[in-house]
């Protein structure tokens, strides 16, 4: 436990240096956005791309990973709005909690944390989780939330126009253009010339810090636009959700491939499980409010599983750790 949490504890304190420095005022509410988008357009692309570029494609793309860790998802986001939809809780808003119950920090938190914890051989199972939520998960979460007839303009809640939506903000997100890149230029066996391999390399290292110091500051933020008292009965039930079953059912899943044949190790099983543990990923507060959900109630259930993942996460890693 203590080789554990000698990484965990420095991941999450960064996390809370972030949520007090934009607390404090140290760091201005207008500079958020601009680190925010330091990290998704700059320095996590940069980082992605060199993990990409530096393995082989079957450890990027392994379908096997791909198809337990998206049925597990796809359970996920339908068993969560099942239970949640209700009379205070339309499609919009269970749409939207089911995404922070399937939707885990992968990007910002999961791949440098799961790296440092387990050695590079992690990368490649989080990539193709990473992968699955990017394009899976978060689509379908967003076609649910705009399935919800809106009378005002019935074209826009046409099938098409849904699912054109959802896709276009998967396709303009530039991490899977990053790990793309990278996979090509490694089967192409091209390398980049000295000077723009340090400035990837530069960019690339300086993601971890920045991306964690971000999320506390972006969950900060969130807290302070959210404009709805929300009864811990609707947010707590699904950041648990996020933390407990989510990580259940990608182990269930994984051993039941194992079971069957699947060629799966250990090893891919550990890291697919602890991806699904990791907290719910921050940035779904920025698009329950650009989406008109509830932000109040999504900010609160990432908050939640945030603080609470740095206990349940740990002990899990050390649970299941490589003997």
């Amino acid at each position: 436990m203590q080789a554990i949490l000698a990484v965990t504890i420095p991941f999450f304190a960064l996390v809370l240096c972030g949520y007090l420095a934009a607390h404090r005022r140290v760091l201005p509410e207008s500079a958020i956005p601009g680190l925010n988008s330091f990290v998704l357009f700059f320095a996590l692309p940069c980082m992605l791309f060199r993990f990409g570029a530096a393995m082989p494609l079957a450890q990027l793309i392994d379908p096997v990973v791909i198809g337990v860790y998206a049925t597990a998802a796809m359970l996920l986001v339908f068993f969560t709005v099942a239970v949640t939809l209700s009379a205070r809780v339309d499609l919009r808003n269970a749409a939207f909690g089911a995404l922070v119950a399937a939707f885990p920090n992968s990007g910002f938190m999961g791949v440098p944390l799961l790296v440092t914890l387990l050695g590079p051989s992690a990368a490649g199972p989080m990539m193709s989780t990473l992968l699955v939520d990017l394009f899976l998960t978060s689509s379908l979460c967003i076609a649910l939330a705009q399935a919800q007839p809106d009378p005002q303009s019935p074209y826009a809640n046409s099938g098409r126009a849904i699912v054109g939506r959802a896709l276009r903000g998967t396709l303009t997100n530039p991490l899977p253009w990053a790990i793309a890149l990278g996979a090509a230029m490694s089967l192409a066996g091209i390398t980049l010339p000295g000077p723009v391999d340090t400035l990837v390399r530069m960019l690339g290292d300086a993601a971890t810090p920045v991306a964690l110091f971000t999320i506390g500051a972006v969950l900060w933020r969130a807290r302070q636009h959210v404009h709805t008292r929300t009864p811990m009965e609707l947010y707590v039930p699904v950041a648990l959700l996020k933390l407990a079953l989510h990580p259940l059912l990608v182990f269930a899943l994984a051993a039941g491939a194992q079971s069957f044949g699947l060629r799966l190790s250990g090893f891919q099983v550990l890291v697919m499980t602890l991806a699904a543990a990791l907290p719910s990923a921050s940035n779904v507060a920025l698009l329950a409010e650009r989406y008109r959900a509830d932000n109040g109630r999504i900010a609160r259930i990432i908050l939640v599983s945030t603080a609470l993942s740095f206990v349940s996460f740990s002990w899990l890693a050390w649970v299941l750790r490589p003997n």
